[in-house]
């Protein structure tokens, strides 16, 4: 395998160009305070040569040369000041801009893309490789272009100073390119490994803590803990390895590069005594000498920060590179208000992470638009996968799905979605409040209409008795709410919505009899006149259904009123048997 040249190395880094386009402005101002900055620091060992020639021997010229150095110095503040500000806002700018646009990307993902993809994973790119870009735009590009700047020029005012010095220098930096490409391979790959088993880390801990009730109620806390504590050990030592490496190669730029300049001085100070050179000369040699080898050393750490930079950048754009499996057409067509409702057309689906085990097989269904329709089955026999189906989260194998005489797959996934609301049975309540959850439905919606969807739903009277009533904050998933609570808010929520079409998954399982009759009610008034599925296992939901689908191993094996089933379908009558305490 062919090993990466330069050039690859630092080729990520070009996917942050159309992030900094839109501020190259500010890039060409910042340039231009670098520039000048740079050049006022490789005059100062002048005005000290000729401060020490001269200015000693011209008593009437003295104060010039020091006013002469001190504005020099003055143009060197100002202009540094401006790049630092400069490249500093750029670097936050880039960043937020970056950040935005991988978590837009990302969140536009369809739920497919999360089968093998951890949320933990995600958030370490968006934070921590994101501040690593920061780092580089915000500081490490501007200090690694200065130095370059600083080293070049540098070598040309020694050149001009002293050739035959000059000369010795040279010979003696060759020394320095070795450990810099030899060193600096390593420490990209240790920074990628680094980056890797920190997003690990991540991973891990937001796993545990979305599930911290079920880790202490199986009294877990000590094994989650052992299993963090060994992957945040695995990124110490890895990260180790990276600080190890980047060390020795910061000592050895250093101790080389100081080295040879303490032997070329050694023999300037032998051409002053032999009177081949001035003293300001030489003066003005050491200062170029110790500007330079500042800045190559500088240019050897910049380089280290550059390599992480580029691992950072490259996970990054993997992770933008990534397209959803569920793309909208080129031409979306237009979705008719009313129409044929829903239609099935021979659908085959399996889930891309079980690809050998179908979850739908040749169904075919039409729902017409009004009907109210019950699925219900064992668990794994489709039920859950046909309402992923219908929202477009996945797409069949086989088969096709539509929408009012339209293809869902020709349609905009945006506008499909707001055709329907749905309920699930595990309910998902933001970290806000109760307002703002309900009006996650219908945004636009006014405080009058979130309160009379909160009416129908049941859920006004415990909203108006929470400390601060429809303001009050639900903590996050809605830990200050019951199960019963959080399953009338998300029922609020989708009656604000008024879609066309109400995809109900459970929506009454977690409530009281008092509650879910009284949201029974609420739901029956809600589905008049639109088109309603519901996956439910109550008798009271099956009852008030127009037609109940009976599914098993993804085929439908009955359908019928609750009565004709009982008597016609052996796997309805068991289920009611079990469900319903009916025979």
């Amino acid at each position: 395998m062919n090993k990466p040249s330069l050039l690859q190395k630092f080729t990520p880094l070009g996917g942050l160009l159309p992030f900094m386009r839109p501020y190259r402005g500010r890039f060409v101002l910042a340039g231009l305070s670098l520039l000048v900055a740079a050049g006022a620091t490789l005059l100062l060992p002048v005005a000290f040569r000729y401060l020490i020639d001269h200015a000693f021997t011209q008593r009437q010229a003295v104060d010039g040369y020091f006013l002469a150095l001190f504005g020099l110095a003055s143009v060197l503040a100002l202009f540094t000041a401006l790049r630092f500000y400069l490249v500093s806002w750029l670097g936050e700018r880039v960043t937020a801009d970056l950040r935005s646009a991988v978590y837009r990307h990302v969140v536009g993902m369809s739920p497919e893309y999360f089968e093998t993809l951890q949320t933990g994973e995600v958030l370490s790119r968006l934070t921590t490789d994101t501040t690593l870009v920061q780092t580089v735009v915000g500081t490490s590009l501007s200090m690694g272009l200065r130095n370059v700047l600083l080293m070049l020029g540098g070598l040309v005012m020694l050149a001009v100073t002293s050739p035959s010095l000059t000369g010795y220098i040279l010979l003696t930096l060759l020394l320095v390119i070795v450990p810099i490409l030899v060193y600096g391979r390593r420490v990209r790959a240790l920074s990628r490994s680094s980056q890797d088993r920190i997003a690990d880390s991540s991973a891990m801990a937001g796993e545990a803590l979305n599930a911290v009730q079920t880790v202490q109620a199986f009294a877990q806390e000590g094994h989650e803990v052992a299993r963090f504590d060994a992957s945040v050990t695995r990124s110490f030592d890895t990260a180790l390895a990276r600080i190890v490496a980047r060390s020795q190669l910061t000592a050895l730029v250093i101790l080389l590069v100081f080295g040879a300049i303490v032997f070329v001085l050694w023999l300037g100070a032998h051409a002053v005594l032999a009177g081949q050179m001035s003293s300001g000369q030489l003066a003005q040699f050491i200062l170029y000498a110790v500007v330079t080898a500042g800045a190559i050393g500088a240019v050897a750490e910049v380089w280290g920060d550059l390599q992480r930079a580029a691992g950072a950048t490259e996970r990054l754009l993997a992770l933008l590179a990534q397209r959803s499996p569920v793309q909208p057409p080129a031409q979306p067509q237009w979705l008719p208000p009313e129409g044929e409702g829903l239609q099935l057309d021979n659908v085959t689906f399996a889930y891309p992470s079980r690809p050998g085990q179908p979850s739908l097989q040749g169904l075919s269904l039409q729902v017409r638009p009004g009907e109210h329709v019950a699925l219900v089955g064992p668990s794994g026999a489709g039920k859950t996968t046909l309402f992923q189906l219908l929202l477009r989260f996945y797409d069949p194998q086989v088969g096709r799905i539509r929408l009012n005489g339209v293809a869902i797959d020709q349609l905009d996934p945006a506008a499909l979605r707001r055709h329907i609301g749905i309920v699930l049975q595990d309910t998902v309540i933001f970290a806000a409040s109760a307002l703002e959850n309900i009006r996650y439905g219908r945004p636009d919606a006014s405080d009058d209409e979130v309160i009379a969807a909160a009416r129908a739903a049941a859920a006004h009277d415990f909203i108006e008795k929470l400390p601060e009533g429809y303001h009050s904050f639900l903590g996050e998933r809605g830990v200050r709410l019951s199960g019963g609570q959080r399953q009338r808010i998300a029922i609020a929520r989708a009656i604000l919505k008024n879609p066309p079409v109400l995809l109900l998954d459970e929506a009454t399982s977690a409530l009281d009899a008092e509650s879910e009759q009284l949201v029974q009610q609420a739901l029956e008034h809600a589905a008049a006149g639109r088109t309603t599925l519901v996956i439910a296992h109550r008798l009271a939901t099956v009852k008030q259904a127009d037609r109940i689908i009976v599914l098993e191993g993804g085929r439908i094996v009955a359908e019928g009123r609750h009565e004709a089933l009982l008597q016609s379908s052996p796997l309805y009558a068991r289920l009611a048997a079990l469900q319903f305490g009916q025979a």
